[in-house]
């Protein structure tokens, strides 16, 4: 996969080529856009990016941007510039869930300082979702009678309990638990019970 991009989007030309050549002295691969409209049409929303946005702009604004982004479900980081900046608008901003909110002129470290956070936290989302998937594929390899036996595993019975409860022996109760943390790569109970509040199927 291709490696993050950044996203300049600026309705002055000069701002937009010098955002864009700080940002390539640093490493980053750039790409720059003059209305957030004219990026919104044609997103990638696949690739890792982040975007470095004016707040003013003709047609969709900044802040306006970032709302768009979390109605469509996108989830990349948004950096806000501003040469008129307030307390109210950056709050906005803030609120609308931009990244952060940078004064003009931009201070090259703070810029490249919260564009590491934005590709950071997004990064660390990623893996998250990624484990969480996998977590349940794992839960869906149960047979109904492990599911059974993991849901009273994760409510705290013993395996004495359950075999009273299942009407089955003590022996065959572990036979099953031992199949349920191989599937379920858990090294423990502990985990085991982890995994099912992650799951949804135990109210820590």
């Amino acid at each position: 996969m291709a490696g993050p991009v950044i996203y300049v989007i600026d309705d002055q030309q000069s701002v937009r080529e010098a955002l864009g050549e700080m940002l390539s002295v640093f490493g980053f691969d750039t790409e720059k856009f003059e209305s957030a409209d004219v990026f919104l049409k044609g997103i990638d929303a696949a690739r890792p990016a982040c975007i470095v946005a004016d707040v003013r702009m003709p047609g969709t604004d900044g802040i306006e941007l970032v709302r768009e982004l979390g109605s469509r479900g996108i989830s990349l980081p948004v950096i806000l510039i501003s040469g008129h900046a307030d307390i109210p608008m950056a709050v906005a901003a803030i609120k609308a869930g931009a990244e952060e909110f940078i004064e003009k002129p931009v201070d090259d470290t703070q810029l490249v300082a919260a564009i590491n956070r934005g590709l950071g936290r997004m990064h660390e989302n990623l893996n998250s979702s990624r484990a969480q998937e996998e977590l349940r594929e794992r839960f869906a390899r149960l047979t109904p009678r492990q599911t059974e036996i993991f849901q009273l595993v994760a409510e705290g019975f013993t395996s004495q309990n359950i075999a009273e409860k299942l009407g089955i022996s003590v022996r065959t109760v572990e036979s099953y638990r031992a199949e349920i943390m191989e599937k379920m790569q858990a090294q423990s109970v502990a985990v085991l019970v982890r995994q099912a509040i992650k799951l949804g199927r135990v109210i820590p």
